[in-house]
């Protein structure tokens, strides 16, 4: 469930460049446009996932992660409008597949992090995570983006539960681990001060910015 709400949440921006990129195409050629770009970015987002995962190995990375986690989730509640002027359109079907393609491997980082902190390296909830990202790139992202701008609350919620893994992925982080006992009221503690600094620090910005 919670990489089912993380894809929801951010493929939002994915379901704009696949829609920018395309528009300029006859609508037979949208489609095929839509799907192979699709495809390919998901056959791409797949190897980013699995590098992502090999590199958690390392030491201080679950910490770094967390932290860029977090930043995508202040992000989340920060950027109220979707930049879509800024989207390369294609005129070709060659063009338009290959501008989704890169987009999307440069933007999907976020979706990767959140993946890869909620399956805890559980490579099958990975490739199910990622298999989700489809229908949802394809058919859902619109509809999140429209609940976006009319319920802010949406925005609030899938901003908390990116804090939630953020701070559960430095949370496993060796260096924290031995100053933080799992499964105590510390970690709880910690846990929420992450959520709710996290919205109120963004949804401040969010306000007055």
């Amino acid at each position: 469930m919670k990489i089912l709400m993380i894809n929801l949440i951010l493929s939002g921006d994915n379901a704009i460049v696949i829609a920018m990129a395309s528009r300029n195409l006859r609508q037979d050629l949208k489609q095929k446009a839509i799907v192979w770009g699709t495809l390919g970015a998901v056959i791409f987002r797949i190897a980013f996932t699995v590098i992502v995962m090999y590199l958690l190995k390392l030491p201080f990375i679950h910490l770094i992660g967390g932290i860029l986690l977090l930043f995508v989730a202040y992000k989340l509640l920060v950027d109220k409008e979707a930049e879509e002027n800024s989207v390369k359109v294609g005129n070709s079907l060659k063009e338009a597949i290959v501008i989704i393609i890169f987009a999307d491997v440069l933007m999907s980082l976020d979706n990767v992090l959140g993946i890869v902190a909620v399956s805890e390296g559980n490579m099958m909830l990975v490739i199910v995570g990622i298999i989700l990202s489809i229908p949802i790139m394809l058919f859902a992202s619109q509809f999140i983006l429209r609940m976006m701008e009319h319920f802010p609350i949406v925005v609030y919620f899938g901003a908390g539960l990116l804090a939630w893994t953020a701070g559960e992925m430095m949370l496993e982080e060796e260096f924290i681990k031995q100053h933080v006992i799992s499964g105590t009221s510390m970690e709880l503690a910690l846990l929420i001060g992450i959520i709710m600094a996290t919205l109120s620090i963004g949804g401040y910005q969010r306000r007055y910015r």
